[in-house]
């Protein structure tokens, strides 16, 4: 008989190292978008929550954006580069379809030879990365990987189209996971995760390439659009029960919390899973989305960057993030804040 298959010791606690996160310096207003969908900034405000959003200039591409965001979430996690064995990308708006951004992403950064890929999981795609990472690390697959959230929405966004122009924005955001000391406990709880592609159609592109690149009305960009109303209806709800799955699944209640990062796509959906939940008073409430736009993939790192930076979060503290979008596509995971 031959020999035996040798596999790395498994199941070790998992954590977020460090977080760091890249805005474009671009800032828009709502005046600047309100003439071309007949509205006001009030109405604005009122629906979304949104008074500013970022829109990234040529030089502010996804694998700029990314290594900036990476390099600020290895330094402050005390890792260096070529520390890392996995850069995992998740992106719905790197515009070749091959290679990867992470490829580049991950010789940018300067690691050694890392494995890399993308992941094309809409506005849930930082959680999907941050459980596949926290499934290497504890598998011994990886000691360090990258996770990165990037968009740069306003490629794919119809400025026209007064369902979907105020509310898409760019930007960055990264973790480092790694794995904790012997009997730390673990940092990256349970994921609980999903889709339901009977409703994949309430948010979706608008054309596909082929037809928006050689169709009848001419080369044009495939914009996003977004029937609002059922929308709302899920986030608000249905994520507000996956949300308390995720806590039952790491085993903690609402009291144990101490932030809550949903995924930023409107105020009104944070207001009503809050109300679902019955978060105590105590719990520090994500609100990027007022001067950020909804940043899709990177909306969960780049909003609890903002609260660390605030000292809305501290080092230690409980977290329930929570992503959900186009797919319909959806994941949860309760983490210590590093």
């Amino acid at each position: 008989m031959s020999g035996s298959i040798t596999v790395p010791p498994s199941l070790r606690a998992s954590k977020v190292l460090g977080i760091g996160g890249y805005r474009p310096t671009r800032i828009i207003t709502n005046d600047e978008i309100i003439d071309k969908i007949d509205s006001s900034d009030e109405w604005i405000r009122t629906r979304s929550g949104i008074e500013t959003r970022r829109w990234a200039s040529d030089e502010e591409t996804v694998v700029n954006m990314s290594v900036a965001a990476a390099g600020k979430a290895l330094a402050n996690a005390g890792v260096r580069p070529e520390q890392v064995d996995c850069v995992i990308v998740s992106t719905v708006t790197h515009l070749y379809q091959t290679p990867s951004a992470a490829v580049e992403i991950a010789h940018k950064l300067g690691t050694n030879y890392a494995a890399a890929f993308d992941v094309s999981a809409a506005c849930a795609g930082f959680c999907y990365g941050l459980s596949l990472a926290s499934d290497m690390v504890r598998s011994g697959t990886a000691q360090h990987v990258v996770v990165i959230g990037v968009e740069r929405l306003s490629d794919l966004t119809d400025q026209y189209d007064r369902s979907t122009a105020f509310i898409f924005a760019d930007g960055a955001g990264a973790a480092v996971v790694g794995a904790g000391n012997d009997g730390d406990e673990a940092g990256i709880g349970p994921v609980v995760w999903g889709s339901d592609g009977e409703h994949l159609n309430h948010i979706r592109q608008k054309k596909e390439w082929r037809e928006a690149l050689f169709g009848a009305d001419g080369p044009e960009m495939p914009h996003l659009v977004m029937d609002g109303n059922p929308v709302f209806r899920w986030a608000s709800y249905e994520m507000s029960k996956v949300a308390q799955q995720a806590l039952d699944a790491a085993g903690v209640s609402v009291d144990d919390l101490d932030v809550f990062v949903p995924h930023q796509a409107n105020m009104r959906i944070t207001d009503v899973m809050v109300r679902q939940l019955k978060l105590p008073e105590h719990v520090g409430i994500a609100r990027d989305i007022a001067q950020q736009g909804n940043t899709s993939a990177a909306s969960i790192p780049l909003a609890l960057e903002r609260m660390m930076e605030a000292g809305e979060a501290k080092s230690g503290d409980l977290a329930l993030i929570i992503g959900f979008g186009a797919g319909l596509v959806y994941a949860g995971q309760v983490i210590r804040v590093p």
